[in-house]
């Protein structure tokens, strides 16, 4: 059996992002090899509560190197970016716990597996030289440019700062020393999404392998038959009300619509005082007010409950790595409808979901409003989507993607000692 150890600084069960990423990915390796896993510690009393009870906690060892409160908070305030300077110098106490454990004992292949951003690609790497053992990095994300021309009626301050994360994405990339270290130095590159794959390529002239960061449990049952004959079209949209997300183009494309009084769109999800008052009068303006409800923040229970209710999980995201909402509509059965772009583009198939280009803002409105109003009335399209799900969540389920990862182990493995 393999032994990993796995720098992981967010990890806990029982939540999304991050920390469920981690928390997954790991779960499931530790079914077929030993797992020593480094984490910060804000989760330990979940991770402790949790252990015991799992089929396979016995190969998960957890090493935890804590931070402050202050830290913690800048980590989950996005955006932060004093955050940065702590979590490089929590990379290189890692490195330190690090090089303990292989002194103690035998590891066969390093991995970084989060946080997936590029930005910060910790130390491990450099243990790797000093200790003669194989490097893996990743799912890397954190890569994908913001389209611009979806900026058209933001204000100065949201143009600037995504004009300038696409600028600094690039220099990051092309002179980041420890980032190109890193990468020059692995012996297994893995990309979150298409557009990670690409720019390591153009910038690095390296290969990668495209494993989607996030996974799904293929478990969420739905009987594909109960939206046959109804009248009435439900789409559902999940998210943050932050300006990537284009919570915008969702309600203009309500407005598209609105003369088939039987669509109605389900919003889950917030945002501060002045985006709810934003988007609620963006509604109203434009005459879909009565077409549209509005669930605010609710559990991850109670968003699964209503995807198990709708018809169409409508994704209007310009810039996301892999989203577990995405997964999550999958898991359930629900057909997606979302751009070609980002993790979505190589998530969801043409088996189920809608995919539409990007263009402009405009333009997306039109595009979307003509899918759903062929949806609206082909029903038998509509459900065979759904039925294709159930193929596509084994694809992307969490043990698929822990048995591709450990095919890849065994190759560093095996091709690292042939060196």
């Amino acid at each position: 059996m393999l032994s990993i150890l796995i720098n992981a600084y967010a990890c806990s069960p029982g939540m999304g992002s991050e920390p469920g990423m981690a928390w997954n990915w790991c779960v499931n390796l530790a079914q077929y090899c030993e797992l020593h896993i480094i984490t910060e510690g804000e989760f330990r009393d979940r991770i402790e509560a949790v252990l015991p009870t799992l089929p396979h906690g016995a190969n998960m060892f957890f090493y935890y190197n804590p931070v402050s409160d202050d830290i913690r908070k800048m980590c989950w305030n996005q955006g932060d970016w004093r955050f940065y300077r702590y979590y490089k110098k929590w990379q290189m106490a890692t490195y330190h716990l690090a090089k303990q454990i292989c002194g103690k004992t035998k590891i066969d292949i390093l991995h970084q597996l989060n946080m997936i951003g590029f930005r910060e690609p910790g130390y491990l790497w450099k243990l790797s030289i000093e200790e003669c053992i194989p490097f893996v990095w990743g799912p890397i994300g954190g890569l994908k440019q913001f389209p611009t021309q979806y900026l058209k009626g933001a204000g100065l301050k949201m143009k600037f700062f995504n004009k300038l994360k696409n600028f600094v994405n690039v220099m990051q990339i092309k002179y980041g020393l420890r980032v190109d270290k890193a990468l020059r130095n692995a012996d297994l590159i893995i990309s979150s999404i298409p557009d990670s794959y690409k720019m390591i390529k153009k910038y690095k002239h390296l290969e990668s392998v495209i494993i989607p960061e996030t996974g799904c449990y293929p478990y969420y049952a739905k009987n594909v038959k109960v939206n046959e004959g109804k009248e009435s079209l439900k789409l559902l949209w999940v998210g943050k009300f932050d300006y990537r997300k284009q919570l915008g183009i969702a309600i203009r494309t309500m407005a598209e619509v609105k003369c088939f009084k039987s669509i109605n769109l389900t919003i889950c999800g917030s945002g501060n005082d002045k985006q709810v008052m934003s988007y609620m009068q963006l509604a109203k303006r434009l005459g879909v007010e009565e077409q549209i409800t509005w669930r605010g923040n609710i559990t991850n229970r109670e968003v699964l409950s209503e995807m198990k209710v709708s018809d169409l999980f409508f994704f209007t995201s310009v810039s996301e790595d892999t989203s577990t909402v995405v997964l999550e509509a999958i898991s359930c059965g629900l057909p997606v409808m979302c751009f070609d772009a980002c993790g979505m583009s190589a998530v969801i198939s043409d088996a189920i979901g809608i995919k539409i280009p990007l263009t402009t803002p405009d333009q997306s409105v039109k595009d979307f409003a003509k899918n759903i109003i062929y949806l609206y009335n082909n029903r038998g399209v509509l459900v065979k989507l759904s039925e294709n799900c159930q193929q596509r969540q084994e694809v992307l389920s969490w043990n698929n993607k822990a048995k591709q990862m450990m095919d890849l182990y065994e190759k560093c493995v095996e091709q690292y000692s042939r060196r």
